[in-house]
């Protein structure tokens, strides 16, 4: 079959590999979509660690099912599914807990570390747990089924919030899981989102997506506008979906006495925090890890509108070109937001 492998760090090679074989609890996908994530491209460049080359990244996928293992029972050849990108063990003191995400054994589609090295689906075919599949509906496209992980990574950072409906977020960065973000605090009830970017094609787009009051945080003070807009009384919450120091910064400091944090963005291994603060004004900072039983949210959420992916999709482009999407995604081009590949299949859209 065909397969995008990252054969060293910076390049990629559309090759011939073996097709996989599932295994007794496992199914066969044959792969329609698959989205570029913010974290394959750290792994394409090596920066991360996660993504040790050979290996065949990619874990936002859909597809068909093609085979099931002898022990797979619940799916049939033909179905459309999707799946979570952790693959995790189901025995163990968190998965028994339903935090599937903490699991003591998880592991990861598409990455590779000293540890283990589970091949992805930037590919004709990938092998999952039947235990990790998703059934979706016929009205859901397949392009946008692919849209289901990231989308239930925003949602999870959302349901941590604990932010009440009339209550006040501040969301600082609008990339792709920030506007996700935003759609699922809105989604949750939030009648106020305050959107923070240095981008004004981002924020354009925050906007468009129902943000209330947008701020580029490069050519105005964040914290001034913050007080403005919620009278000096500060946000409710913070989301945080960049994972730097300054921004980081910023969302504690945004907060009211009391607020919380949710950290998403982990685009940096550590940083500085303003500890002080956020003892004496009593700041919770709350993690956000991947997803935990999200799920089949998600699927209903985009089968009925309620959440819009399709603005958020540059291009849907055939797997031969995941080279040159990498690199321009690697570029952090402002205006290109999530590229899909797909085996066997010309580009349909560029708005990058």
């Amino acid at each position: 079959m065909k397969a995008l492998l990252l054969s060293e760090y910076g390049r990629l090679e559309t090759v011939e590999v073996p097709m996989p074989r599932p295994g007794p609890e496992d199914i066969l996908v044959r792969v329609a979509a698959c989205g570029i994530c913010g974290s394959d491209v750290h792994g394409y460049d090596g920066s991360s660690g996660r993504r040790i080359p050979p290996i065949i990244m990619g874990h936002e996928a859909s597809g068909t099912v093609a085979a099931v293992g002898e022990r797979v029972s619940g799916l049939s050849v033909g179905e459309h599914v999707t799946f979570d990108s952790t693959v995790y063990c189901g025995h163990c003191e968190y998965c028994r807990k339903g935090q599937v995400n903490l699991c003591s054994n998880r592991q990861v589609l598409g990455v590779s570390t000293p540890e283990y090295r589970r091949q992805g689906a930037f590919a004709d075919y990938v092998a999952v747990p039947a235990r990790i599949v998703h059934v979706l509906p016929e009205s859901l496209s397949l392009e946008e089924a692919a849209m289901v992980e990231p989308l239930a990574v925003a949602v999870h950072a959302v349901s941590l919030a604990q932010l009440a409906p009339k209550g006040t977020a501040l969301l600082i960065g609008a990339g792709m899981i920030g506007l996700l973000v935003l759609q699922a605090l809105r989604e949750a009830g939030c009648s106020r989102v305050i959107v923070a970017d240095i981008d004004d094609t981002r924020l354009g787009l925050a906007k468009s997506l129902g943000a209330a009051e947008t701020i580029n945080s490069k050519t105005a003070d964040l914290l001034s506008e913050v007080q403005r807009i919620t009278l000096g009384s500060g946000a409710d919450v913070a989301l945080e979906a960049v994972g730097s120091t300054p921004t980081i910064k910023a969302a504690i400091e945004g907060v009211k006495k009391g607020g919380t944090v949710v950290l998403i963005g982990n685009i940096a291994p550590s940083v500085e925090i303003p500890l002080q603060t956020v003892v004496s004004r009593e700041i919770r900072l709350q993690g956000s890890a991947a997803s935990s039983g999200e799920y089949p949210r998600c699927i209903e959420m985009l089968a009925r509108g309620s959440v819009r992916v399709k603005p958020l999709i540059s291009i849907v482009a055939p797997i031969e070109e995941g080279s040159q999407w990498f690199e321009r995604l690697r570029e952090r081009q402002p205006n290109l937001m999530k590229v899909i590949l797909t085996p066997g299949k010309a580009a349909e859209r560029d708005r990058g």
